[in-house]
């Protein structure tokens, strides 16, 4: 069993929503603004990958046979 399998699923997934979206009534400036939105989120995600990562490895080494 996955550990996601325990969340609540979303009526309305944010992520497949924008992906969906229309994107050309957006002005260069406008999606040049959103691609750096995106970049921050990208940021987010990868330092909580990191610190699930770094929290992961602490607990199997506590928890270590041996």
């Amino acid at each position: 069993m996955d550990m996601d399998d325990n969340l609540p699923l979303r009526g309305s997934d944010p992520l497949k929503l924008l992906l969906r979206e229309d994107l050309d009534p957006l002005s260069i400036d406008e999606l040049k603004e959103r691609i750096e939105l995106l970049k921050g989120e990208i940021a987010r995600c990868e330092a909580k990958i990191g610190a699930a990562s770094s929290h992961r490895s602490a607990a199997d080494a506590l928890f270590r046979k041996g």
